[in-house]
């Protein structure tokens, strides 16, 4: 009988020491799989041009150096770690190698999420809540600077959710990844946001008359990881940067990603927003400081697409241990870790896939690359081009100076809403002024955009190429 519980523990153990390895390796493959993909947003392009720029020149871009209409505009780039990251691989491995670290970092960050989920829920449930996770952030799965700070978004959200859980001190161990986070990506201040939570649900758990124990307790945490997300060249500048882009206002309607979620048609999101409104129905009770936090992620993913990143990669760490008390979690056999041998043999399939990864010829999707556009029309010399804003990216890598691209927080949500209004046609008088009034030699736009259909039929403008990527107008000679 005893033997039989041993081999039983030894087995358990085994199993969960490698289904964190099993996911996120089993991911990796799926993304090297499909990594034209992950290259399916314009910004790649110009994350890696940025990263040249700065390796090229050896410091921090502080005015536009890469568009004609806000040329020499005060703009800093608070994702220039990722950026010159980028860079870098792009030069030593190509566009594989950007597709294999942008698909390691998604991994990573899965791997890392299924093993702090299998500290409170059974392996089952716990599989069922990373491939929600999966579905939700699948659409934003791009070789972006965002999911380089994935793996650090999920280690620092869980450090803190594990004191809730434990009523242990504020991790200072995590400080160190607030300092590569706020130089990754301008999101740090979510960091900061979520200390929030860990503070209020200890202060709720204790008596009144422990709450200023428990303030003096987490107040050097909180200083400290204020001092350590301010700790970039820009200093704390980069913590602003949401509140810029949630400050463009009605212009974020024109940018997909800020929309708000689309309910017209049956997708994921509702599904799986459906399906946990009836699990909760079911029984499951949250504490209130968990149900707050979810609410808040909810609300952000309702009320742009993009932020459904959040709510899948940190609603489960907030949710694991109520779950885990009401459908049962790990047994006292069942153990975190992972064999030494496990280890290795995991690295050595990663190593492999990542070879057979950079053998192949990946490239951007060619809806954003207006490369034969650009060459057959020779755009290149062109000193000011109108660009559809799906091409921005394309023409920074390019060398060709931009009148729009995917630099939100440069040109303001007045120019950005401007822009769309004159090439949708909703201001047709101010399309006309716009062309004039930026001196356009020739415009490179998306066939559908209804800006096209006008200028085939205005005299003074000349179709000279078109494809279904790109169509391309030139302004013709003045007669003398």
């Amino acid at each position: 009988m005893t033997d039989q519980v041993v081999h039983s523990a030894v087995q358990s153990f085994s199993a969960r020491a490698a289904l964190p390895w099993a996911v996120g390796l089993l991911l990796y493959a799926v993304l090297l799989a499909i990594g034209p993909r992950l290259l399916g947003d314009p910004d790649s392009y110009s994350h890696i041009e940025v990263g040249r720029w700065i390796i090229a020149h050896g410091t921090l871009p502080t005015s536009d150096p890469f568009s004609f209409s806000k040329h020499g505009a005060p703009w800093i780039t608070f994702e220039w770690l990722s950026e010159v990251i980028y860079a870098a691989v792009f030069a030593l491995a190509g566009w594989p190698g950007v597709v294999a670290i942008a698909a390691a970092a998604i991994a990573l960050a899965f791997g890392l999420l299924t093993f702090f989920l299998l500290r409170e829920l059974s392996p089952a449930l716990t599989m069922l809540m990373v491939i929600t996770a999966i579905v939700l952030l699948a659409p934003h799965m791009l070789a972006r600077p965002h999911v380089l700070v994935l793996p650090l978004m999920v280690t620092w959200a869980a450090a803190l959710v594990r004191c809730m859980d434990r009523s242990t001190p504020p991790p200072y161990w995590a400080l160190p990844l607030l300092v590569l986070w706020t130089n990754l990506h301008g999101s740090v201040v979510l960091a900061l946001g979520l200390i929030g939570p860990a503070v209020l649900e200890a202060l709720l758990r204790e008596q009144r008359s422990e709450w200023p124990r428990v303030l003096l307790r987490w107040l050097p945490f909180s200083a400290l990881a204020l001092a350590a997300s301010c700790l970039t060249p820009h200093g704390p500048e980069p913590l602003l940067m949401p509140l810029t882009t949630l400050g463009l206002g009605s212009a974020l309607a024109w940018i997909a990603e800020w929309r708000p979620q689309d309910f017209s048609h049956v997708g994921g999101f509702e599904l799986l927003l459906l399906g946990s409104i009836f699990a909760l129905s079911r029984g499951v009770t949250l504490p209130v400081v968990r149900t707050l936090v979810v609410i808040g992620l909810l609300h952000f993913a309702l009320a742009q697409m993009r932020n459904a990143d959040l709510l899948a990669m940190l609603a489960p760490l907030y949710l694991a241990a109520p779950l885990g008390r009401t459908f049962g979690g790990p047994s006292e056999n069942e153990t975190d870790g992972s064999s030494r041998g496990l280890n290795l043999a995991a690295f050595g399939v990663l190593a492999a896939i990542s070879g057979l990864a950079l053998a192949r010829d990946i490239r951007p999707a060619p809806i954003i690359t207006p490369e034969a556009a650009i060459a057959r029309t020779g755009l290149a010399k062109a000193e000011r081009v109108l660009n559809d804003y799906s091409f921005g990216g394309y023409l920074i890598y390019a060398g060709i100076p931009t009148f729009i691209d995917g630099r939100g927080e440069l040109y303001g949500g007045p120019f950005i809403d401007r822009y769309n209004r004159a090439l949708a046609l909703v201001d047709l008088g101010d399309l006309l002024k716009l062309l004039d009034e930026y001196k356009i030699g020739a415009t490179l736009l998306a066939p559908g955009t209804p800006a096209v259909a006008l200028l085939d039929r205005l005299p003074e403008w000349q179709r000279v190429y078109g494809d279904d990527v790109a169509v391309v107008h030139k302004r013709r000679a003045t007669p003398q």
